[in-house]
Protein backbone atom coordinates (compact mmCIF):
# COMPACT_ATOMS: atom_id res chain seq x y z
CA UNK A 1 0.00 0.00 0.00
CA UNK A 2 1.25 3.39 -0.56
CA UNK A 3 2.47 5.59 1.82
CA UNK A 4 -0.05 8.30 1.14
CA UNK A 5 -2.82 6.07 1.45
CA UNK A 6 -1.62 4.77 5.09
CA UNK A 7 -1.07 8.03 5.86
CA UNK A 8 -4.75 9.21 5.24
CA UNK A 9 -5.62 5.82 7.12
CA UNK A 10 -3.88 6.75 10.03
CA UNK A 11 -4.91 10.49 10.18
CA UNK A 12 -8.95 9.30 9.78
CA UNK A 13 -8.13 6.59 12.41
CA UNK A 14 -6.64 9.29 14.62
CA UNK A 15 -9.62 11.71 13.72
CA UNK A 16 -11.86 9.14 14.44
CA UNK A 17 -10.59 7.85 17.97
CA UNK A 18 -9.98 11.64 19.64
CA UNK A 19 -14.03 11.68 18.89
CA UNK A 20 -14.67 8.42 19.63
CA UNK A 21 -16.32 8.30 16.16
CA UNK A 22 -14.72 4.54 16.33
CA UNK A 23 -18.10 2.92 17.65
CA UNK A 24 -20.22 4.22 14.78
CA UNK A 25 -18.03 3.26 11.83
CA UNK A 26 -19.47 -0.40 11.42
CA UNK A 27 -18.25 -1.95 7.99
CA UNK A 28 -22.36 -1.43 6.91
CA UNK A 29 -22.16 2.73 8.25
CA UNK A 30 -19.08 3.21 6.78
CA UNK A 31 -20.71 1.97 3.24
CA UNK A 32 -23.67 3.48 3.79
CA UNK A 33 -22.18 6.77 4.11
CA UNK A 34 -19.83 5.86 1.21
CA UNK A 35 -23.02 5.92 -1.16
CA UNK A 36 -24.46 8.99 0.18
CA UNK A 37 -21.65 11.33 -0.45
CA UNK A 38 -20.98 9.49 -4.26
CA UNK A 39 -24.75 11.02 -4.33
CA UNK A 40 -23.71 13.80 -3.22
CA UNK A 41 -20.90 14.44 -5.92
CA UNK A 42 -24.00 13.39 -8.22
CA UNK A 43 -25.82 16.20 -7.22
CA UNK A 44 -23.86 19.14 -8.38
CA UNK A 45 -24.27 17.35 -11.47
CA UNK A 46 -28.09 16.99 -11.59
CA UNK A 47 -30.14 18.92 -14.48
CA UNK A 48 -27.08 19.88 -16.39
CA UNK A 49 -25.93 19.03 -19.84
CA UNK A 50 -23.08 17.24 -20.66
CA UNK A 51 -21.42 20.07 -22.39
CA UNK A 52 -22.09 22.12 -18.72
CA UNK A 53 -20.67 18.99 -17.05
CA UNK A 54 -17.25 19.85 -18.67
CA UNK A 55 -17.21 23.40 -17.92
CA UNK A 56 -17.92 23.70 -13.81
CA UNK A 57 -16.49 26.87 -12.67
CA UNK A 58 -14.18 27.17 -9.97
CA UNK A 59 -16.80 27.35 -7.58
CA UNK A 60 -18.75 24.02 -8.87
CA UNK A 61 -15.47 22.81 -9.35
CA UNK A 62 -14.02 23.08 -5.84
CA UNK A 63 -17.69 22.10 -4.23
CA UNK A 64 -17.47 18.56 -6.47
CA UNK A 65 -13.90 18.48 -5.01
CA UNK A 66 -14.65 18.41 -1.39
CA UNK A 67 -17.41 15.60 -2.38
CA UNK A 68 -14.80 13.65 -4.10
CA UNK A 69 -12.54 13.95 -0.74
CA UNK A 70 -15.25 12.66 1.28
CA UNK A 71 -15.66 9.49 -1.13
CA UNK A 72 -12.78 9.05 -0.79
CA UNK A 73 -12.35 9.08 2.62
CA UNK A 74 -15.19 7.24 3.25
CA UNK A 75 -13.71 4.56 0.99
CA UNK A 76 -10.43 5.08 2.68
CA UNK A 77 -11.91 4.10 6.50
CA UNK A 78 -13.67 1.30 4.68
CA UNK A 79 -10.61 -0.55 3.15
CA UNK A 80 -9.31 -0.06 6.61
CA UNK A 81 -11.90 -1.59 8.89
CA UNK A 82 -11.83 -4.64 6.56
CA UNK A 83 -8.11 -4.37 6.54
CA UNK A 84 -8.42 -4.23 2.43
CA UNK A 85 -5.76 -2.95 0.49
CA UNK A 86 -7.54 -0.06 -1.49
CA UNK A 87 -4.61 -0.02 -4.15
CA UNK A 88 -3.83 -3.38 -4.76
CA UNK A 89 -7.24 -4.38 -5.19
CA UNK A 90 -7.89 -1.47 -7.70
CA UNK A 91 -4.89 -2.83 -9.84
CA UNK A 92 -6.40 -6.32 -9.31
CA UNK A 93 -9.42 -4.98 -10.74
CA UNK A 94 -8.21 -3.04 -13.74
CA UNK A 95 -6.41 -6.58 -14.66
CA UNK A 96 -9.78 -8.12 -14.17
CA UNK A 97 -11.50 -5.72 -16.24
CA UNK A 98 -8.99 -5.99 -19.36
CA UNK A 99 -9.31 -9.74 -19.51
CA UNK A 100 -13.65 -8.56 -19.32
CA UNK A 101 -13.04 -6.15 -22.10
CA UNK A 102 -9.97 -6.72 -24.42
CA UNK A 103 -9.19 -3.57 -26.89
CA UNK A 104 -9.72 -5.31 -30.19
CA UNK A 105 -13.36 -6.10 -28.74
CA UNK A 106 -14.84 -3.18 -26.20
CA UNK A 107 -12.37 -0.20 -28.21
CA UNK A 108 -15.30 2.26 -28.67
CA UNK A 109 -17.75 0.52 -27.40
CA UNK A 110 -19.95 0.98 -24.45
CA UNK A 111 -21.47 -2.26 -24.21
CA UNK A 112 -21.00 -4.47 -21.26
CA UNK A 113 -18.53 -7.47 -21.68
CA UNK A 114 -21.09 -10.34 -21.25
CA UNK A 115 -22.41 -7.99 -24.88
CA UNK A 116 -19.22 -8.30 -26.26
Amino acid sequence: MSNEVQTLQAALRQFAEERDWGQFHTPRNLAASLSIEAAEVLEHFQWLTDQQSQELSPEQREKVALEIADVLLYLLQLSDKLQIDPVEAAQRKLALNAAKYPVEKARGSSKKYTEL
